[in-house]
């Protein structure tokens, strides 16, 4: 499998596209009024202290104040094991409930209001919500993480080999400072004890600065900001396993460089700089790609479909057979299109990073080995996403439901925003209904007495769907209520909107008759 990376950068937006024989699976976009938070350190101060829900909501300088749950706080952290540990050194999504592990305190006895506080985001504001915050901080490497106030060494669970993983503890063994601890990363296999010390010896320079910037400051204050996005792809995903970079921009090109010089001198020849004529996203082929990202119907190679919704709560894949018929028996179409679509899935997950629960409806399938052939597939595909994800087997409805680490808002929010006609529901009052809300109005005008010749604005295309095709039903309704109505069309209005206005006093009545 060949794997590129592609950044087109300008001074307004970066985009960074992960591809993988020719087919996009991640795309990464930040623009400058709209950076992202994740991995940044705040100086807060506790706003209030919930023991009802075990949690604080802390100000620390962004737009919405943060949540910190009890499970988060520093001394929550102490007992860790490997299983708790991704590829990042993750240790913000903590596993409760099983056995015990974590003996969470109680956060009244910890935080009271007022206190200022040392956090990390973990989780950027997504919808309503704040963004969720940690005191178990962690700065991460190119191979390895630093935990300050934590005592633990631990290997990424993506490094699978015994013998590698006890080779790496012992090396991480012999560098791990006074009062932290460390992780290897999964970029970190097969390196040698002076990588790992000169990874850890910048982690712990890099973590004094944070020491001496936190107590120079009050809260709230920003006292330490992740790299910006190209350069942390760049230290998280540009490994051996990448066959080149393609930058689009003499600066980003330049930055690229310069870090990699520093940390990973041998893949700076797989690094190059653009200079097409036509846009890069447009010579790989991206782009196109991109604008079948927010379609909700992603058609498969052999004809099936997948339909994907989404809610407040979850995610919902719809798996159809659509013009695929097959060549042999009905089973064998249903295990092929169920199939090639447990591996779209996977690429539409982390393509559109969808996070939180998903339900996945496959067709139903009468062979139970080809049930789990099928899980175990999109299992296997799902093991390339870089955020934790976890998938049940089929329930007893003929569910596959599953969980995606969510970090940060999907790639449709980050680019979109709710229809102000229909308020993000996906759909509109028929003609048929705003026709009859029209008449219950009128209705209710009519039963006050108050007016006998009304304005009524509507969209354009109401007006003309009553003129046209209601013109008969609307005079009839004029005749039994003894109302004159003059109908205008006003483009300023929704569909579902209806304006009154007094045909004596020539003001809005709308009000009075909602």
């Amino acid at each position: 499998m060949r794997k590129s990376i592609v950044i087109n950068a300008d001074s307004h937006e970066t985009r960074i596209a992960i591809v993988e024989d020719k087919d996009l699976v991640e795309l990464f976009v930040e623009r400058g009024d709209r950076r992202h938070s994740l991995g940044d350190i705040y100086k807060g101060r506790v706003n209030a202290v919930l023991p009802g829900m075990q949690a604080a909501f802390v100000e620390i300088g962004l737009p919405k104040t943060a949540f910190l749950h009890a499970s988060d706080l520093a001394d929550s952290a102490l007992n860790l094991e490997d299983e708790d540990l991704d590829d990042n050194g993750d240790l913000h999504a903590p596993q409760r409930g099983r056995r015990g592990r974590r003996a969470v305190p109680k956060i009244e006895d910890r935080l009271e209001k007022g206190q200022e506080v040392l956090v990390q985001v973990t989780k950027e504001s997504i919808g309503t919500k704040g963004p969720r915050v940690t005191q178990q901080l962690s700065l991460p490497g190119r191979y390895s993480v630093l935990m300050p106030g934590v005592d633990h060494v631990g290997v990424s669970r993506r490094i699978e080999d015994r013998g590698e993983r006890t080779r790496l503890k012992q090396i991480i063994h012999e560098l791990i400072p006074g009062g932290a601890g460390l992780i290897v990363r999964t970029a970190g296999e097969g390196q040698s004890a002076k990588e790992f010390g000169n990874d850890v010896r910048y982690l712990t320079q890099l973590w004094e600065k944070v020491e001496r910037k936190a107590a120079s400051v009050r809260a709230p204050a920003l006292v330490h900001r992740e790299m910006d996005l190209a350069t942390g792809l760049v230290r998280d995903i540009f490994t051996e396993d990448v066959d080149e970079m393609v930058i689009d921009d003499k600066e980003v090109h330049r930055e690229v460089l310069n870090y990699l010089r520093a940390i990973s001198p041998g893949l700076r020849e797989r690094v190059r700089l653009y200079k097409g004529r036509s846009p890069i996203f447009d010579y790989f082929g991206i782009e196109a790609q991109i604008e079948k990202t927010f379609e909700r119907k992603v058609w498969l190679k052999k004809g099936g479909y997948i339909v994907i919704d989404h809610t407040e709560a979850l995610v919902s894949i719809d798996v159809n057979t659509g013009r695929f018929t097959g060549k042999k028996d009905q089973e064998e179409t249903i295990f092929k299109t169920n199939l090639e679509a447990a591996r779209e899935i996977a690429r539409q997950l982390r393509l559109r990073d969808l996070g939180g629960i998903i339900v996945i409806d496959f067709i139903d399938m009468e062979n139970e080995t080809n049930r789990k052939t099928v899980v175990d597939d999109l299992r296997n595909h799902l093991r390339r996403d870089r955020s934790r994800t976890k998938a049940f087997a089929v329930s007893d409805l003929g569910l596959v439901e599953m969980t995606r680490q969510r970090e940060r808002p999907s790639l449709l929010h980050y680019y979109s925003e709710d229809c102000q006609s229909c308020g993000g529901l996906g759909k509109v009052l028929s003609l048929e209904s705003v026709l009859v809300k029209l008449e219950r109005l009128l209705r209710r005008v009519a039963s006050k007495g108050a007016e006998k010749t009304l304005v009524v604005h509507l969209a354009p295309d109401v007006a003309v769907f009553v003129l046209e095709h209601n013109g008969r039903r609307l005079s009839e309704f004029e005749k039994r209520y003894q109302l004159r109505v003059d109908l205008k069309d006003d483009p300023a209005l929704r569909r579902d909107e209806i304006q009154l206005v007094s045909g004596k006093t020539r003001k809005d009545v709308t009000g009075l008759y909602a």
